[in-house]
């Protein structure tokens, strides 16, 4: 088995992450981020795709507040993914 292929974020609690990394932007929209929750501010980001989202929490998004990982080199890109899936989850 490859290491990518091991590498799910099924198994990690993307709540925890948006709330250790993610929330701090994403409650009160800060910097233009789309707030937790709006479906109507995550609609068009939601629109392009899943990996779309994960690339922009992964690479940050050019001419905004985002950074890559959200300023949290630390993080893998697994839980990156898994704060996104639940950030996504939160809007629909």
């Amino acid at each position: 088995q490859s290491v990518a292929m091991a590498e799910s974020h099924a198994d990690i609690d993307g709540e925890a992450i948006y709330n250790q990394a993610c929330m701090a932007c994403h409650m009160s929209g800060v910097g233009g981020a789309p707030k937790l929750g709006s479906a109507e501010q995550w609609a068009d980001r939601i629109a392009k795709g899943r990996e779309a989202l994960y690339q922009s929490g992964l690479n940050g998004v050019q001419g905004t507040a985002m950074m890559a990982k959200g300023g949290r080199p630390d993080l893998s890109d697994a839980q990156v993914k898994a704060a996104v899936d639940y950030m996504i989850a939160q809007a629909q």
